[in-house]
């Protein structure tokens, strides 16, 4: 017995057509995303927000802050930098910036981070270094700001042969790894190459003394800091071998060195870090960082608890 939608087909003289389910219409895989991507980007460049493809209820943040759309990098942004490079994560349908963009002439090094749901952009999450930020006391310049040190030496731009990558999981802990040394003081819980250098906002903050002892893992154990809190370890693109962690450095009671909020991307080669890049700010103590979900561990917290903001001078050296 013919259904009656193709009946219906039938007698207008027309082939039957089966929509898609909604689950395919849906679906947004590596190619996909990464055309939204690049909508996106052509729309802020264009500050034009009718020309991405926004879901209703679109949440955007800079440095933590929420923005409504077609206000900050929507009207600031002008054109896309020297550096580039586009990631994209398909099992959490989410793709990703990080490089420069231009502010006119400035120079601005950047983590925009997209969530894509239906084919909609539903997140859009922004690290900005900009020249003359807030950043660590009497650091020169402040906040690392290095669009040149970054154009010199930017993450690798590279295709890992299918047989050489990680499982997802794998690639996760490998990163968490890291935050766990930091959090433990003890570099030897990093899985890291010997020799690993890191690149916050451009500057090379390792490597000096030619790697020895003065890589991503050394120097733990006088690290000034308490806790990596809100850690957020959920973007992987493993065609790239890259994944992007997100944290708040909490530091040592006494410190004056403002807390250190931060995207950063790790190269993973052969089970190992082999290098990270950074797009971070230092918020002041007033601003929620870094206001995501998880917002447990969100920050500033209530003043009846412990958040490092004694009188007591830290003994530890200012570092990051």
């Amino acid at each position: 017995m013919k259904m009656p939608w193709l009946v219906a087909a039938l007698a207008l003289g027309g082939a039957p057509t089966l929509a898609l389910s909604s689950t395919s219409a849906d679906t947004c895989d590596r190619p996909c995303l990464a055309a939204i991507l690049e909508r996106y980007l052509s729309a802020v460049i264009a500050h034009d927000p009718v020309a991405a493809p926004l879901a209703v209820g679109y949440r955007h943040t800079e440095n933590a802050l929420n923005v409504a759309v077609g206000q900050g990098v929507w009207r600031s942004v002008t054109g896309l930098g020297p550096v580039q490079r586009r990631y994209i994560d398909p099992v959490s349908s989410q793709a990703a910036y990080y490089g420069i963009v231009e502010e006119g002439a400035q120079a601005v090094i950047v983590t925009a981070r997209l969530r894509i749901e239906q084919r909609r952009i539903t997140q859009a999450e922004w690290y900005i270094a900009r020249e003359g930020d807030p950043g660590l006391p009497n650091a020169r310049p402040p906040n690392a700001w290095n669009p040149q040190g970054l154009a010199a030496t930017p993450p690798p731009q590279r295709i890992v042969p299918r047989a050489q990558r990680l499982p997802r999981e794998a690639m996760i802990a490998i990163v968490n790894s890291y935050y766990d040394g930091i959090t433990s003081h003890d570099g030897s819980v990093v899985l890291a190459h010997p020799g690993c250098n890191r690149y916050e906002n451009g500057t090379r903050v390792t490597g000096h003394r030619g790697g020895v002892g003065d890589d991503c893992r050394s120097g733990l154990a006088h690290f000034n800091l308490a806790n990596v809190a809100a850690r957020r370890v959920s973007f992987v693109d493993d065609e790239a071998g890259m994944v992007l962690g997100m944290a708040v450095f909490i530091r040592r009671a006494g410190s004056p060195v403002p807390r250190n909020v931060f995207s950063e991307w790790f190269s993973i080669d052969d089970g190992r870090i082999s290098n990270i890049w950074t797009a971070m700010y230092y918020p002041g103590p007033e601003r929620p960082v870094p206001n995501w979900p998880p917002f447990d561990g969100n920050f500033p917290l209530p003043a009846s608890l412990p958040t490092g903001a004694q009188s007591t001078p830290a003994a530890a050296p200012v570092t990051r």
